[in-house]
């Protein structure tokens, strides 16, 4: 799995104001409808840029609880969020989070679900949290909807077989509204946000995943360091002569907690 430490969390943080990125951010964001005065845990706030814009949409009267097991990513969240006197930053999990029974009234987690061991605890537990009617949003990528062309394609699935292994689950969007229904969720609805690109764009979606992938596989000792870097030069090179072609699909799952 990615360790997320300071190298990671900076990297991270450059590509996470990103055009594609945003757009995920954006999408659960809109499928949430935070509204004034309300209560929302962000699950694996990060760098807590999402947690901001919550903070922005409840407004004075409300209030937004980010959560996340890494110190890294907590410090830079707590650093953006300094500002903002209705955001709390706190150490904690998907599967035990520090708020009592019934006491937030949304909640969402963006890329975090897909590298938890246990989905189903995360589950319960986000729905011993919110309120009766709260709603949940999920976003998670299905990376067997990736499509990444190579002139070398060996090379290519070797770079993929490598980052196959920094996720728990690969396809967690597709099993997800089954999973919320056996923990007592009611399931709204899925939508999906895809990523495809023509060229490499410096703000894109491509461009992070290449960066993050040439480094998870060097440092697992899947790949040489040349042959990962040789396989991101082709990327650029293909970029540069109009040949460059990505694409995959993210996906926002919906669902609320029934009243009794």
């Amino acid at each position: 799995m990615l360790e997320f430490d300071a190298d990671t969390t900076r990297l991270l943080e450059q590509c996470y104001v990103g055009a594609d990125v945003t757009r995920r951010r954006r999408a659960s964001f809109d499928r949430l409808r935070p509204g004034p005065g309300e209560r929302i845990v962000d699950i694996g706030c990060g760098n807590g840029l999402l947690t901001l814009e919550l903070a922005r949409a409840v407004g004075e009267g409300g209030e937004v609880i980010g959560v996340d097991p890494s110190p890294d990513m907590r410090a830079a969240a707590e650093d953006r969020c300094r500002e903002s006197r209705n955001v709390r930053i706190l150490h904690g999990t998907a599967d035990a989070v520090p708020l009592a029974d019934e006491t937030a009234d949304k909640a969402l987690s963006v890329q975090v679900f897909e590298y938890l061991s246990d989905v189903p605890a995360a589950l319960t537990e986000a729905l011993r949290i919110l309120r009766p009617g709260g709603r949940l949003v999920l976003g998670d990528i299905h990376f067997g909807s990736l499509v990444w062309h190579s002139d070398d394609p060996g090379r290519m699935n070797r770079m993929c077989d490598s980052w196959d292994l920094h996720a728990v689950h690969l396809d967690l969007p597709a099993h997800l509204p089954g999973l919320l229904r056996t923990a007592g969720f009611a399931v709204d609805g899925t939508d999906p946000v895809t990523i495809c690109d023509s060229e490499m764009r410096p703000d894109g979606l491509a461009i992070m995943m290449l960066r993050l992938m040439e480094r998870y596989a060097v440092a697992n000792g899947h790949m040489e360091a040349a042959e990962a870097a040789a396989w991101a030069e082709e990327q650029h090179a293909l970029s540069q002569a109009g040949r460059f072609f990505f694409s995959i699909s993210h996906y926002v799952t919906i669902a609320h907690k029934p009243h009794r």
